[in-house]
């Protein structure tokens, strides 16, 4: 099951940067065995200034046709890392290809989006500077196929 992660705004070199590379190359490496991956990152910016509208066209366009779509919001489900670990398994047993996971902008994701979106996670109530939640992101993604690896990485 390929994975991508489509956000907007673009991550330049950094911590964040030299973080997400490394989870995201960790969960190829873990990923490969277990049919998950490769986690590919698409960045879009908004040059125009178009508001949530013009960006969920950009991410529109970035989500791969057929792919099952899992948006990042604040109002979607909070879920334990064991949790997220079934629930990608799951989904790579039930035949699904590629899977989007989207993070908006500063404004969030526009509602047409995420209302059309098959799932949506929470990282809590708490709102994450977009950076962050892609680091995050690829770390729990990496954790995830430790857990279903069954690696220690993951200590309960």
């Amino acid at each position: 099951m390929r994975v991508q992660l489509c956000a907007v705004g673009r991550l330049r070199g950094g911590p964040e940067a030299a973080l997400f590379e490394d989870y995201q190359t960790r969960f190829d490496r873990t990923g490969r065995a277990l049919a998950l991956g490769p986690l590919a990152l698409s960045e879009l910016e908004d040059k125009k200034g178009g508001g949530m509208a013009a960006e969920a066209a950009l991410l529109d366009r970035a989500i791969p046709k057929g792919a099952m779509v899992c948006v990042l919001d604040e109002r979607g489900k909070v879920m334990s890392s064991p949790a997220f670990a079934k629930k990608l398994g799951d989904w790579r047993d039930q035949g699904v290809s590629d899977l989007a996971f989207v993070i908006g902008g500063a404004d969030g994701i526009d509602p047409a989006l995420r209302a059309r979106a098959d799932f949506a996670l929470s990282f809590g109530q708490m709102v994450w500077p977009h950076m962050l939640v892609r680091v995050m992101l690829a770390e729990q993604l990496y954790r995830a196929a430790s857990i279903l690896a069954g690696s220690p990485y993951h200590r309960v």
